[in-house]
């Protein structure tokens, strides 16, 4: 099993999850609303000087479809520019 991590710009939402739609997962947790700084994507803190927000997307998957989601990713990075999108491939060891 395998953990994927998307951090991203809240403008791009449905992209995000339309990804999710073409591998098929229903199953995901979705934190909104967060800050952060990254160096492709900008500091977003929120405020009038550092405005926007991220949001953080967990997906546990087998590891053919977490290699999936990672490429489908790359490719929206591609055609989105500096736009704020980055996924992270993670080992899951155990749930309950």
């Amino acid at each position: 099993m395998k953990m994927v991590m998307i951090t991203y710009n809240e403008a791009l939402d449905n992209e995000v999850m339309e990804i999710l739609g073409d591998c098929a997962l229903k199953n995901y947790t979705k934190i909104t609303g967060v800050f952060g700084c990254g160096t492709s994507s900008g500091t977003h803190l929120g405020t009038d000087i550092w405005p926007g927000r991220n949001n953080i997307l967990y997906v546990a998957c087998e590891e053919v479809v977490g290699k999936q989601i990672i490429v489908s990713v790359r490719q929206l990075r591609k055609s989105l520019g500096a736009e704020g999108v980055k996924a992270f491939l993670m080992p899951l060891e155990e749930t309950t």
